[in-house]
């Protein structure tokens, strides 16, 4: 079943007199249970393509959907409650809220999607290795160990939808194996899981590799 498709999308940004094209007619679907790994050089257009999907920004042309809604040119109160209906996030940064435990952040993620159960927190924050860390701060938490809460938070919700921008960068091979084994259960489960990463080992056990560069798909 295809859970989100976009078409032809284009972003602009101007630097001074400069505008530079950040998305270029960019076409892309991804189908419930599929594990979708998105590779580039940094500038490629890779997260500017994240925040377009989940409707973080708004792209300058072109058309997104999620199970059959548009998302795109829809008031910003609208897109956050397809967001969070649908879509599990992780960004490289603004996962986590400072001032809360990595518990209360996941079960405030429940809340505001009205999925998921607060009994599930600690098997959720177990299965990412960070035993003992749910009632931590961010501030106590390491880069990698911040990175898994988040995607913990990503995960709380069951979304049918995961965006995930570099899930492994600050973790070693025990653990991005880890990470690597929960995005694929995740996949089992009927979600659809879309990862941008530059890990070789991420991308060989994804369903398909999709390469973009210069804001346009080249492959995939």
């Amino acid at each position: 079943m295809r859970v989100l498709a976009a078409t032809e999308l284009y972003r602009f940004f101007h630097v001074g007199d400069d505008e530079v094209v950040a998305l270029r007619g960019v076409a892309l679907t991804l189908d419930a249970g599929e594990f979708a790994a998105l590779r580039g050089p940094s500038g490629s257009g890779k997260s500017t393509l994240l925040a377009c999907l989940a409707g973080l920004d708004e792209p300058d042309g072109g058309v997104v959907s999620v199970l059959g809604e548009r998302v795109t040119r829809r008031p910003e109160q609208e897109r956050a409650r397809l967001r969070a209906r649908h879509f599990g996030m992780l960004m490289q940064s603004g996962n986590l809220f400072d001032h809360l435990t990595v518990r209360s952040n996941i079960r405030l993620q429940m809340e505001i999607s009205g999925n998921g159960r607060p009994d599930e927190i600690d098997g959720l924050v177990g299965g990412l290795g960070l035993d003992g860390l749910a009632d931590a701060l961010p501030s106590h938490l390491s880069g990698g160990e911040a990175a898994r809460a988040g995607l913990a938070v990503a995960l709380a919700a069951k979304p049918a939808i995961l965006l995930c921008d570099e899930p492994t960068a600050e973790v070693d091979a025990a653990t991005e194996q880890l990470v690597i084994d929960r995005l694929v259960e995740n996949c089992r489960g009927g979600a659809a899981v879309l990862i941008v990463t530059h890990s070789p080992a991420l991308a060989a056990r994804a369903d398909r590799i999709i390469d973009i560069r210069d804001g346009g798909i080249v492959h995939g």
